[in-house]
C-alpha cells in the first residue's frame, strides 16, 4: 500500500484547478444506463471510485469509450447482464446507484449490498422502499438486492424519505424518470450534487421540477436520449484545499470551482480570520500569515455545514487560537481521525457526537493511518502544519476522493511525496 510522507511547517501558496465532483460523477455515470442512445460525460475526476464504476459497466457488457480529453461516452444499449457483483460493489457504496436505473430501464437488477468507508450506518432500506412504492418486487437474499419491475414497468409514486438521503434521493429520482405517471419525492436531499444529476437527466429528456428543494416532482417519460454533460466542480475538494491553506497560514487561489455551492464553509473560514474573495468560477483565500481562530461547527444536511468537511475543520482547530466545538449529526462513527491527530499532539476531547478542540501552536510529526476518505484529508492537513516528517499510511482512502492530491499540494509549495508500500 502506498504511503505519503509530508514535511510540515511551510504555508501553502499558489493556484490550482479543482476537479469534477466525485459525488456528482458517480450518480451521473449511473444515469447513463437510462439512455437509449450514447451519453457523454465530461469533467470526470480521475479517481479510483470512477474507475471502479467504469469497470462495473464493463462487467455488465457496457464498454465506455474514453477520448483524448478524458471524456467518457457510455452506450447502455450493449448491456448483457443486470448483475452488479460483490467484488466490485464492496469497495464502493455508490454502486447501489445502478439499482434504480436498471430496474426502470431493463425491468430487473441484482446488486450486491454495498461497502465503502466505515463511518457509520448508511442503510439501503430507503432505496428499497422507494422502489417498492413504485411497484418493484424486491428480495434481499445472499447479500444481493434482487429487484424486478411489475408488468408494464415502474409506476409513479408519492414517496417520503424517513431521513434525508443523498444516494436514496438520487436512486429514486433516476428510477422515476422512466416510471409511468408522476412521482413526488418528499424530504428529498437538496445537495448541489442532486441538482447536478437532475440537470443531467433533464438534458437527456427527463421531466423534473424542484431539484434543490425538499420536494421533487418527476413526470415519467417513455425514453431518455443522448446528451453531453459536464460534471460540476467538487465542493469538498475545494473546501479541503481552502482549510489546508487557512491552517497553514497561507494563500491559495482555486480555479474552475463554484463559490455558491459551499457558502457555509466559506462563512466559517471568514470567521476563522481568512480573507476570501470570489469570482464566478474561482475562490481566493489569504490568511496574511495569521494563525486561524477556532470556530464552532455543527454538521447537517445541505445547505448547512457538510459532514464531509468536519474532519478538516478539526485539523484546522487543532492549530487555531482558542477552543472550537465540532458536533457531528449525520454519521455516528466519524471521529476516528481524532485518535490519529492526538498522536500528533492535538488537544481533542470527544464526548458522544461532539469533539472539543483546543488549539496548540504546532503539531508534531508522527506515523498515522487513514481510516476513511475525509479523515485521511484531515491527516494531510495536520501533517502540513506539523513539525517534522509525518508518514500517512492506508492512503488508498485519499485516492478514492482526491485527484492527484500530492501533485496539487506540491504546486502550492508543500513538501509531500508518495512512496510505495
Amino acid at each position: 500500500m502506498d504511503k505519503l510522507i509530508i514535511t510540515g511547517g511551510a504555508p501553502l501558496d499558489g493556484e490550482i484547478r479543482i476537479s469534477g465532483a466525485k459525488n456528482s460523477a458517480l450518480p451521473i455515470l449511473a444515469a447513463t444506463l437510462l439512455a437509449s442512445e450514447p451519453v457523454t460525460v465530461r469533467n470526470l475526476p480521475h479517481l479510483h471510485d470512477i474507475t471502479t464504476m467504469i469497470e462495473l459497466f464493463g462487467r455488465m457488457g457496457v464498454e465506455p469509450v474514453i477520448n483524448e480529453k478524458l471524456d467518457v461516452e457510455v452506450d447502455a444499449t450493449t448491456i448483457k447482464t443486470l448483475v452488479a457483483p460483490y467484488e466490485l460493489v464492496r469497495t464502493m457504496r455508490a454502486s447501489i446507484l445502478v439499482l434504480g436505473p436498471m430496474v426502470a430501464r431493463f425491468g430487473q437488477a441484482e446488486v450486491a449490498l454495498p461497502g465503502g468507508c466505515a463511518i457509520g450506518t448508511r442503510p439501503v432500506d430507503l432505496h428499497i422502499r422507494g422502489l417498492e412504492a413504485m411497484g418493484a418486487i424486491i428480495d434481499v437474499d445472499g447479500g444481493y438486492i434482487k429487484a424486478r419491475a411489475p408488468e408494464g414497468g415502474l409506476r409513479g409514486a408519492h414517496f417520503c424519505f424517513d431521513t434525508v438521503s443523498v444516494t436514496g434521493t438520487e436512486n429514486i429520482l433516476m428510477a422515476a424518470t422512466l416510471a409511468n405517471g408522476r412521482s413526488v419525492l418528499e424530504n428529498a436531499a437538496r445537495e448541489p450534487e442532486v441538482v447536478d444529476l437532475a440537470n443531467m437527466l433533464i438534458a437527456m429528456g427527463a421531466q423534473i421540477q424542484g431539484a434543490g428543494t425538499s420536494t421533487i416532482t418527476v413526470d415519467g417519460v417513455k425514453r431518455l436520449g443522448g446528451a453531453s454533460y459536464a460534471v460540476m466542480p467538487d465542493r469538498i475538494e475545494t473546501g479541503t484545499f481552502l482549510v489546508a491553506a487557512a491552517a497553514s497560514r497561507g494563500r491559495v487561489k482555486l480555479k474552475d470551482t463554484d463559490p455558491t455551492i459551499l457558502e457555509a464553509v466559506l462563512l466559517k473560514l471568514q470567521e476563522a480570520g481568512a480573507e476570501i474573495t470570489t469570482g464566478s468560477d474561482w475562490i481566493e483565500l489569504d490568511m496574511k500569515g495569521k494563525r486561524p481562530k477556532a470556530v464552532n461547527v455543527r454538521t447537517a444536511p445541505y445547505p448547512a455545514f457538510p459532514t464531509d468537511m468536519q474532519a478538516q475543520f478539526i485539523a484546522m482547530n487543532a492549530v487555531a487560537e482558542g477552543t472550537g466545538t465540532v458536533i457531528e449529526t449525520i454519521f455516528e462513527n466519524r471521529f476516528m481521525h481524532v485518535l490519529e491527530m492526538q498522536r500528533m499532539g492535538a488537544q481533542i476531547q470527544v464526548e458522544g457526537n461532539t469533539a472539543i478542540v483546543t488549539g496548540v501552536p504546532r503539531l508534531k510529526a508522527a506515523p498515522v493511518m487513514a481510516t476513511d476518505l475525509r479523515a485521511s484529508a484531515s491527516l494531510v492537513i495536520a501533517a502540513l502544519v506539523a513539525d517534522g516528517d509525518t508518514l500517512i499510511d492506508r492512503i488508498y482512502h485519499i485516492d478514492r476522493g482526491y485527484e492527484c492530491i500530492e501533485e496539487k499540494l506540491q504546486l502550492l509549495g508543500a513538501k509531500i511525496r508518495r512512496v510505495p508500500g
